[in-house]
């Protein structure tokens, strides 16, 4: 399927008569935009205004085919360039097509017909090209950040902050938060809005790669290097070359990869399994985790070396429960891409069903509020979401912690024992969130040692 906008046809030619009787041959396809120079300098100096075809006679009056084809490649080597020559040497067509030439096509009988077959073929690599410059620029509009990430909390203002701060250069950024929080989308959008967003996003699930493939997805491997390995493999590494890597739950990749890893990003190059090719590497990594990874360091589960390595920028997504209005913000949003996707027409949520979609914690984070907001949308009779159509799916935290039928004391001591884990031991931190005394959180600790 050709693109609405004009196919741009530069003919450089300095034979009148042969002049006539290609524009006349591209004249019967309303589609073509012709634009005609007797010599190679005139062309050259049009080049700017970016033709998408340019069929080059070989013998022009003030320069050889070849000193063109070589002015057209050094200012843009992607442009489409075919040779309409009258010499039927070999050798010639050969060097032009090593050249960049896209075609060499000689004048005779056949020549319409080649020329047409030739340029239709030119036609469909630019309308895909077209359609995939188009699918670039709406996924990078997608990940704006105010379009990516809904929402004006104090939290999430200073996600927004180090985000253009982390699009500024290649720095290895680590985003953190809950599961559900949106740590692949905020990935996205700092890919998006760099220097790198022409190139690759390549996104991998560690949690969803078998212990011992894990190597041969990220690194590749070559044919024959193990049982199973019928081809060459190129690994995500590669494939996101010159673009971003993102790690989702790198916390859950074992002590073996991690030394693999950590070799791969302090060199900078791979190797594939079973090969000996050294790659070199050009990658901006992005990982993501919902584990805090010093805490898994500590307890010999994450290399200290490779911790601090991906420590780069770190960026902590808060949970939702923490984000106030935002709750508000996302389900309008969530409500209105459900209504677009499925043709419901306008959709709205009263103010009671406001209100109720404020006293809940969400576990599940953002992902959670998304499928509560799609169900109450279907259960929806009149256009408005009210309070009785919304369900929350999972159980409260704080009923499942007030279900577990404790004794106070044994309440208390769960309380004591959740806030020094938080702030990391510090007793009088921990004695002032909970307003009591430091001797108290001490008996308590000797009690939960015994």
């Amino acid at each position: 399927m050709y693109s609405a906008e004009p196919f741009k046809i530069f003919v450089v030619e300095d034979d009148p008569t042969y002049t006539k009787y290609l524009t006349y041959i591209l004249s019967l396809n309303p589609d073509f935009e012709v634009t005609v120079y007797e010599d190679g300098k005139s062309c050259i100096e049009k080049l700017h205004t970016k033709p998408d075809l340019i069929t080059l006679d070989y013998s022009l009056p003030d320069m050889s085919g070849e000193e063109v084809l070589k002015a057209i490649k050094g200012f843009d080597e992607t442009m489409n360039v075919i040779i309409i020559s009258a010499q039927e040497k070999i050798g010639t067509a050969v060097e032009l097509l090593k050249l960049g030439a896209y075609d060499y096509i000689t004048k005779d009988e056949e020549t319409k017909d080649r020329l047409l077959n030739s340029i239709n073929n030119v036609r469909n690599n630019v309308s895909l090209i077209r359609q995939v410059d188009q699918l670039k620029r709406e996924v990078q509009g997608k990940y704006e950040f105010e379009k990516a990430i809904v929402g004006s909390s104090s939290g999430l203002k200073k996600v927004f902050s180090l985000m253009e701060k982390a699009c500024k250069t290649n720095i290895i950024v680590s985003v953190t938060g809950e599961t559900g929080t949106g740590k692949e989308v905020v990935s996205k959008a700092i890919h998006y809005n760099s220097t790198r967003k022409s190139k690759p996003f390549v996104a991998v699930n560690i949690v969803a790669i078998p212990n011992d493939l894990i190597e041969s997805e990220l690194f590749g491997h070559e044919k024959g290097s193990f049982t199973g390995a019928v081809a060459r493999r190129i690994g995500k590494f590669e494939e996101a070359e010159g673009g971003t890597l993102f790690l989702d739950e790198i916390g859950e990749m074992d002590l073996n990869m991690q030394t693999k890893l950590l070799r791969v990003l302090q060199e900078k190059e791979l190797t594939r399994i079973g090969g000996n090719e050294v790659i070199k590497l050009d990658v901006r990594i992005i990982v993501a985790t919902h584990r805090d990874l010093a805490e898994e360091v500590k307890k010999g589960n994450f290399r200290e070396d490779l911790y601090y390595r991906l420590l780069g920028l770190p960026i902590e997504i808060p949970p939702l429960r923490d984000r106030g209005k935002d709750v508000i913000l996302l389900a309008k949003f969530f409500l209105n891409e459900f209504a677009k996707e499925n043709s419901l027409g306008k959709l709205h949520i009263s103010k009671s069903a406001c209100d109720k979609l404020l006293t809940y914690s969400y576990p599940g984070n953002v992902r959670e509020l998304k499928s509560i907001i799609e169900l109450s949308a279907v259960m929806s009779d009149n256009g408005t979401i009210e309070e009785n159509d919304i369900t929350f799916t999972s159980v409260k935290k704080e009923e499942a912690f007030l279900g577990s039928e404790m004794t106070l004391k044994e309440y208390d001591m769960l309380i004591v024992k959740h806030y020094l884990e938080k702030y990391e031991g510090n007793v009088q931190l921990v004695a002032d969130k909970l307003d009591i005394g430091k001797s108290s959180i001490y008996r308590y600790l000797k009690d939960i040692e015994n």
